[in-house]
């Protein structure tokens, strides 16, 4: 009986496992291409960001975006807010940044379904990024920046 029970466990752990295998197999680029897409939407962010670039900014946005800006330190520690017509505005009115200057680094640290979290370094500052699929297109509904000290 224990020999039959034993068989019995593990046929149900092979076939699990072949299971779970089919699944992935049957969309094996799905995070991958994701996690491109949301890279590709992040670097539309800080690019529009970087060269001025009002449009680019906004095709990487919800609409129901919000930025929240962390600066200073101790007794001086400030917390701004900024919604995506403020950030648009701003970057339509502001002026590209030097191509020396610019540098960045990407990192999608989780995806779930529809909803992801990445990180964006630059010299200056250091965002983290909630993002959603909307309408079948990753979109940046907010940003916690913590300005570099």
């Amino acid at each position: 009986m224990k020999t039959y029970a034993l068989a019995c466990s593990v046929f149900l752990l092979l076939l699990v496992g072949l299971v779970c295998t089919k699944q992935a197999a049957a969309n094996p680029n799905k995070s991958t291409s994701d996690s491109d897409a949301i890279r590709a939407t992040i670097n539309d962010y800080i690019q529009g960001y970087y060269t001025a670039d009002a449009a680019l900014m906004e095709r990487s946005l919800h609409p129901h975006y919000l930025k929240h800006t962390i600066s200073g330190t101790g007794d001086q520690l400030r917390m701004t807010e900024k919604t995506g017509l403020q950030m648009i505005e701003d970057i339509r009115s502001g002026h590209p940044v030097p191509v020396e200057k610019r540098q960045e680094q990407i990192t999608v640290l989780d995806v779930n379904g529809d909803i992801a979290s990445a990180k964006l370094v630059t010299p200056g500052w250091t965002d983290y990024l909630t993002l959603s699929k909307w309408d079948g297109q990753w979109k940046i509904v907010s940003v916690v920046l913590r300005e570099s000290n």
